[in-house]
């Protein structure tokens, strides 16, 4: 087997599946260099007294805004407990109050249900963890500084990788399976908390080997990166504004309160959208308040915020720290279940490349960590028993073209043209005009920028062609959410098509039934 990828989804899979199965596991940077490193937030899980698994489903669907798979919800929350566990067993040391595991709050949460590492260190000391083990096993080779060009596919599924080296040196792998753990496509846009790794050549690669993709037009923007300096930007956590900090309007006045019922822990697509209006109708910054807190506290709360802050000449629990919305997260991806199975034989996407239905429209806090790692145990053990003989998503199989043509162009200016056309707000004429640009490029030959140019004119399309406001997706000439459009929505060869789910709305009687 090969795996694409070592942050949490990757290491996780690699280290599931290595007993029974042998692994290549190819990173295009160092081992665990990748967003999972840079994830401030916790994990979330239904582990507390006063919550349970049907909360956490209930909060996940409403987060979602109609375009969850209320099936893969139920399924993928009911295994937060147990990743918990498998993540303690291999080496992650969980923060704890006494003898229990210290659970912390976030937007949209209805209960404390995040786990942390280190306080905002969470995502470094799991991979930590990881990749000390995965180092150990003998059954696992890493080849580190390595990119994934193509697919290699013969008789109609996957059959092994071209990869090449700094070198420019072209090589290829025989496999089984390959498993995409690649992370997500932050770099795509010009303001961005993503590190330089998030480039999406996943989802492209996928694409280009004739894979499903869907929901490419929810991108999830975070409200608070600190504005200052050029991308990537460094976040400031959800959790700080779960422990009480307050948002400030140019002016000095809180606005969030007039603008959700959560106020500054409402949904993310929410509090990003007002943070934007509010910085340009007030003509200066917005700014995130924590001087009402007790300073120790925060900083022991906080070390990693606490030091970024001090590297811009800031004090976290002193000064107002200035933030911006910035490109954080990709919904979409390559289609696939909880398994990690796509609709191309043999081919597994995991982690934040992969589309599962379980975010839909808009990401909860913190259950991006969850899925991968749900996701990672599922697909080692569906490897295990000698899966990857059959395509996810029976529905779109027949219309499964063999393989997509792979764009030419220059992506220069691909960044600030996204930023600009698909960010907090989109419209018709801006959407048509940066596909148009994006159409008119002259052929290149770099492989990276023709799969940037690739993944930019799909998402350009998936936005243009759903015609209403949903969650992270926001049109400004179309401002209301619209009932037909509660699907999510596949590509293939070009072509749209409806994504089967199984619907359970918030008002849902057995799901209120769980919550209380």
């Amino acid at each position: 087997m090969v795996v694409v990828g070592s942050g949490l989804a990757g290491l996780l899979v690699a280290l599931r599946t290595a007993p029974s199965v042998p692994v290549v596991l190819i990173t295009k940077t160092a081992l665990g260099e990748g967003t999972t490193a840079y994830a401030q937030g916790g994990i979330a899980a239904a582990l507390g007294p006063d919550d349970s698994i049907g909360q956490h489903v209930t909060d996940t669907l409403a987060a979602g805004a109609g375009l969850c798979d209320a099936q893969v919800v139920r399924d993928a929350i009911a295994a937060g407990p147990s990743s918990i566990a498998t993540l303690q067993r291999i080496g992650v040391r969980f923060d704890r109050d006494g003898t229990t595991l210290a659970l912390g709050r976030e937007g949209a949460h209805s209960a404390d249900r995040i786990v942390h590492a280190g306080g905002d260190a969470t995502g470094a000391r799991v991979v930590a963890a990881l990749r000390r083990a995965v180092r150990a096993e003998p059954r696992i080779e890493v080849r580190e500084h390595t990119r994934v060009r193509e697919i290699l596919l013969g008789e109609g599924r996957v059959r092994g990788v071209l990869t090449e080296v700094p070198t420019g040196a072209l090589g290829s792998i025989s496999a089984h399976a390959v498993v995409l753990a690649t992370g997500g496509a932050g770099q795509l846009f010009s303001r961005t908390t993503n590190p330089v790794t998030a480039t999406g050549d996943g989802v492209a690669l996928a694409a280009l080997a004739g894979a499903a993709v869907a929901d490419l037009e929810m991108i999830q923007f975070h409200p608070t990166a600190l504005a200052v300096g050029a991308s990537p930007l460094p976040l400031i956590s959800e959790a700080v504004r779960g422990a009480g900090a307050y948002l400030r309007a140019p002016d000095g006045a809180r606005f969030m309160v007039d603008e959700h019922p959560l106020a500054e822990l409402g949904p993310r697509d929410v509090v990003a959208r007002a943070v934007a209006r509010t910085a340009l109708a007030g003509g200066g910054e917005v700014t995130l308040d924590l001087r009402h807190l007790d300073r120790d506290w925060v900083h022991a709360r906080f070390p990693t915020v606490s030091a970024v802050c001090a590297e811009a000449g800031l004090d976290l629990a002193r000064d107002l720290i200035p933030v911006t919305p910035a490109a954080h997260y990709a919904m979409g991806g390559v289609l696939a279940d909880l398994t990690g199975r796509t609709t191309v034989l043999g081919l597994y996407a995991i982690g934040e490349c992969a589309a599962t239905g379980l975010h839909g429209a808009n990401r909860l806090a913190s259950n991006s960590l969850l899925e991968a790692a749900v996701m990672a145990v599922r697909c080692a053990d569906d490897l295990a028993v000698g899966g990857g003989d059959w395509a996810a998503c029976d529905p779109l199989a027949p219309s499964l073209p063999t393989r997509a043509a792979r764009p030419t162009g220059d992506a220069r200016g691909v960044p600030e043209l996204m930023w600009t056309a698909m960010g907090l707000e989109r419209n018709e004429r801006g959407l048509a005009g940066a596909l148009a640009t994006l159409e008119d490029r002259r052929a290149g030959a770099d492989a990276d920028a023709r799969d940037a140019l690739m993944l930019a004119r799909l998402s350009i399309t998936a936005a243009r062609h759903r015609a209403e406001s949903r969650g992270a997706h926001y049109r400004s000439d179309l401002p209301e959410p619209r009932p037909e459009w509660a699907r999510r929505i596949a590509w293939l060869g070009g072509q749209p098509y409806a994504v089967p789910v199984t619907h359970h709305h918030v008002g849902d009687p057995q799901l209120a039934k769980e919550a209380a």
